[in-house]
């Protein structure tokens, strides 16, 4: 790291963390009692704090990895400082816990666009201003100030991408199984460290294989359907050798032998999720990718949504208007046959979800079959801004976005958080004014967000207790 760029870093390092206590001060005190899911993570880890690790809340859903990072930080932090009574282990205290796991999410985010956008791709400037502006992902950075799983799953994750980036395979399967610990979908992520492991030795392959035949002109364009059929084809017939398959096995084995661990606990437990299954089963929701894509067009709007991507998506229909077709009649067929409104979705009023889909979805029977263009688009424009990375990695990269997203019946905006950060890191860097768009859309939407739980709270007919907007 040079000089300069040290000096911009622990300025916005130091910056970030000042605002963030800041915040966290003032929505400490305005909502001082655990709020919403908190009610049901805080007493567990309240219980596992006083020893009482044999006691579990049938209501939670995920396995105990929070409670057990957050009693191994705070019992020693409170042996050391003398710390006593109810200060352990309070509702204040285990909500620090995430504060910490954010400032450390920023430090990862950095390291992984150092290792993503070498110098010659990107100035230390612009690798800061994108630490910064994903350091603050809304979605993200609100759950930074509450006791919920979202910012400590993410911080493993990403640790383990960068591990496995830097070829550390075991220690990234290490971290991914504390990923698991923190959330059980994030076994994806995992399975997408492995596989990108594997894109990488079969492009190399594909490469060797393509300067052997040494003819370039029969080589398909990067993200065209005939490279897709020809990498498939390529992919079978790497993959049916047993010299081949018996190198992959070799290179990651460590990550199979967490999903492994997965398919275990899956079969002993009966399903993937701990607790109140009946609202959280399984299902085909083909529909969650399109609200994906239109999440992740509003948020990288800069990237995606610029009047050259317009042109040139115009000029691909008009190139390939049969297959946009097929495209547009199979969308509406997901639309019409696998849309899923969650009872949460329908019934609570607390979250932005309930009102996109009263405002939009539900005013007329027809806006979700309307708005498929818009997803069609979406989806052209994010894979479009991939186009750099190879095919393989395209191909590891959707697989894991579908088994992240379609089986979730609720529309819950947390979910989309990993693949959402994992997309904007390998995007190629975009320029210095887009970078400061971006920023600026992701401090205007904290500003609201934090202004209409802080200022805006309400209460339900009939009940005393105060109810606050939020993701």
């Amino acid at each position: 790291m040079e000089r300069s760029e040290a000096y911009f870093f622990s300025a916005a390092f130091s910056g970030a963390f000042l605002a963030s206590c800041l915040l966290f001060s003032g929505l400490s005190r305005q909502q001082r009692a655990p709020y919403m899911d908190e009610a049901f993570h805080v007493a567990q880890a309240q219980a596992y704090c006083e020893g009482r690790f044999q006691q579990w809340d049938p209501m939670i859903t995920t396995l105990p990895g929070l409670y057990l990072v957050s009693v191994g930080i705070v019992k020693p932090a409170a042996w050391l400082f003398g710390w006593s009574g109810s200060i352990i282990c309070s509702t204040g205290m285990l909500r620090f816990i995430n504060l910490l796991f954010s400032i450390g999410n920023f430090y990862l985010l950095y390291l992984l666009f150092c290792r993503m956008h070498h110098k010659k791709a990107a100035s230390g400037f612009q690798r800061i201003l994108s630490t910064l502006t994903l350091a603050i992902f809304p979605t993200l950075y609100f759950f930074t100030f509450l006791y919920y799983t979202d910012t400590g799953s993410t911080f493993f994750t990403l640790f383990a991408y960068l591990m496995c980036l830097y070829g550390n395979h075991k220690t990234s399967a290490l971290l991914g199984f504390c990923g698991f610990m923190f959330r059980q979908t994030n076994i994806v992520w995992t399975a997408f460290c492995a596989g990108s492991l594997v894109a990488q030795k079969l492009s190399e392959a594909w490469k060797a294989e393509q300067s052997k035949s040494k003819d370039q002109k029969n080589f398909a364009p990067k993200g065209s359907f005939g490279e897709l059929m020809k990498a498939i084809r390529f992919l079978l017939e790497y993959l049916t050798s047993f010299k081949n398959l018996s190198t992959l096995i070799r290179l990651t084995w460590p990550y199979i032998v967490l999903v492994m661990v997965f398919l275990i606990f899956v079969v002993l437990n009966g399903g993937i999720v701990v607790g109140d299954r009946s609202s959280h089963e399984a299902c085909l929701h083909f529909p969650q990718l399109f609200y994906f894509l239109s999440f992740t067009l509003f948020f990288s709007f800069p990237h995606l949504l610029t009047p050259s991507k317009i042109v040139n998506f115009c000029h691909s229909v008009k190139s390939h208007l049969l297959q946009y077709t097929i495209l547009i009649v199979v969308s509406l067929f997901f639309v019409w046959k696998f849309t899923f409104a969650h009872k949460y979705l329908l019934a609570d009023n607390r979250h932005y979800t309930f009102y996109v889909w009263r405002k939009i979805f539900q005013r007329h029977e027809l806006v979700k079959y309307l708005l498929v263009p818009v997803y069609i688009f979406a989806g052209w424009s994010f894979t479009d801004a991939l186009k750099s990375k190879s095919i393989f990695w395209n191909l590891v990269y959707f697989v894991c976005l579908f088994a992240a997203t379609i089986p979730q019946k609720l529309l819950e905006f947390r979910y989309f958080i990993l693949p959402y950060m994992i997309f904007r890191l390998n995007i190629p860097m975009p320029s210095t004014l887009k970078l400061f768009l971006e920023f600026i859309l992701y401090l205007l939407v904290n500003a609201v967000t934090f202004h209409l739980f802080l200022n805006k709270p309400f209460q339900w007919p009939g009940s005393e207790e105060i109810q606050r907007f939020m993701w």
